[in-house]
């Protein structure tokens, strides 16, 4: 019997700020699944080209205040990225908290809405150190 990995799900407070956040990832909405019984979404959203990867975001239409503050025990998502330095800029500058800067030019975490922890990694080899990310301390907790 063969093992296929379907996706990762993470409950999300605020849809459409959630969404936004993994749109500016390079994710796009491949599936929703709005079930009114339920009164909850279940939105899909992968980079282009894999879409078989994706990430489900889960909103409660009422709400969830079972939700915790600090979502640390889920571990991170992870995604490869053509420039570091590139997507980390872009990120910050629209308000994404980089929790580990790219300091070594390969790898650094960032923080969703939802607190949840996302890898990027450098394709290839590690980029060249470069300011301001080379001297930068961490912003966040990781």
């Amino acid at each position: 019997m063969a093992t296929r990995y379907l996706h990762t799900m993470v409950r999300v407070k605020d849809l459409e700020t959630s969404m936004a956040f993994y749109e500016l990832l390079g994710l796009r909405e491949t599936k929703r699944i709005d079930n009114e019984g339920g009164r909850f979404s279940l939105i899909f959203m992968a980079p282009e080209g894999q879409e078989e990867c994706p990430v489900e975001l889960t909103y409660n239409w009422d709400g969830d205040d079972k939700l915790p503050d600090d979502s640390r025990h889920f571990g991170h998502l992870a995604y490869r990225v053509d420039n570091i330095y590139d997507m980390c800029a872009h990120l910050q500058k629209n308000g994404v908290t980089i929790n580990r800067p790219p300091r070594d030019g390969y790898m650094a975490f960032v923080r969703s809405p939802d607190n949840i922890s996302v890898e990027l990694l450098q394709a290839g080899d590690a980029l060249e150190p470069a300011e301001p990310w080379a001297s930068m301390e961490n912003v966040g907790h990781w």
